[in-house]
């Protein structure tokens, strides 16, 4: 796929974020993942982010990325765009996206470099080089170490054709701002906040199309009608969801360091599909965190029926 093809498709609607599952013994397993995105594949979607954020991308070895991202292309079968994750230092991640590349990705999520932090000059070199490496398209993830400003990124837009997308995980709505009103429609924008569906009413006020929802995963439905209702800009709708099933969703995210992984694999057990064990260092839902986890989906598809 094309990159400019790539910019076209992602923005039109939800994106999916899968787990990557993992067998008893901490293992890739194949066949429960590509089982996962085959299920997911069946709904209304724009694209799909393998071995991403929730795909647990820092758990993952490099070729582990690699066969996580075959697997995904070879489920999709090109009805869908795959979008890889990458990153850590500069010559590591030039690497991880050429062999995804060659994996039949047709993009890359790239994320912030391990620890390392600089100048923004430094990461506008870092993203450039990593466009240059590869045809495909590119989505920057702006979070944590790596974060740039308008004017860094509207030089790499320049320079670098092949950038596509932007991805915000800083939740600063004035550089959001401004970089929507720098770039116009240079860039596909995406929100990349953690539990994304808390903050669409306000970005997609910004120009923001479209979010990845790590809820997707387990509430397919549900997350699809979620996003219509912000893309529709019924607040009233939206605000009812935040209450009923988004905020204490966060409370229970939140009541341990890491979560926000664990609780989707913990959502999934609780509808009778496989999530199976996260990595260290990340730590499992306690059983009453379950529970209520299991309770809360439960009040939201009677509430939904």
């Amino acid at each position: 796929m094309h990159w400019s093809e790539l910019k076209a498709r992602v923005g039109r609607g939800l994106i999916s974020f899968p787990v990557t599952h993992f067998d008893a013994k901490l293992g890739f397993d194949e066949g429960r993942y590509r089982e996962h995105c085959g299920w997911l594949s069946g709904y209304e979607i724009s694209g799909v982010f393998a071995a991403g954020g929730t795909g647990e991308f820092f758990s993952l070895k490099p070729a582990e990325v690699i066969a996580v991202v075959s697997a995904a292309v070879g489920e999709m079968g090109g009805r869908l765009p795959v979008i890889g994750g990458c990153g850590y230092g500069t010559a590591m991640a030039v690497e991880l996206a050429q062999g995804l590349e060659r994996a039949g990705a047709d993009g890359i999520l790239l994320f912030p470099p391990y620890l390392a932090t600089g100048e923004a000059e430094g990461m506008v070199a870092h993203i450039e080089a990593v466009c240059r490496a590869v045809s495909i398209g590119v989505i920057t993830y702006n979070r944590d170490n790596a974060v740039i400003g308008a004017r860094e990124l509207e030089r790499l837009a320049e320079r670098c054709a092949n950038l596509v997308g932007f991805k915000d995980g800083v939740g600063d709505i004035e550089k959001m701002a401004r970089i929507r009103a720098r770039l116009g429609e240079r860039l596909v924008y995406m929100c990349g906040l953690p539990t994304a569906e808390t903050y669409a009413l306000p970005y997609m006020d910004m120009g923001v199309s479209t979010y990845s929802s790590a809820i997707f995963n387990f509430m397919p439905e549900w997350a699809l009608n979620f996003f219509r209702l912000a893309r529709a800009r019924d607040r009233e709708g939206v605000l009812r969801q935040l209450e009923s099933f988004v905020m204490p969703y966060v409370g229970i995210r939140n009541r341990g360091r890491g979560y926000a992984v664990s609780i989707i694999k913990a959502g999934l057990d609780a509808i009778g599909h496989y999530g199976g064990p996260v990595r260290p260092p990340l730590t499992e839902l306690r059983a009453a965190e379950r529970a209520d986890l299991k309770a809360l989906i439960e009040a939201q598809t009677v509430l939904a029926g």
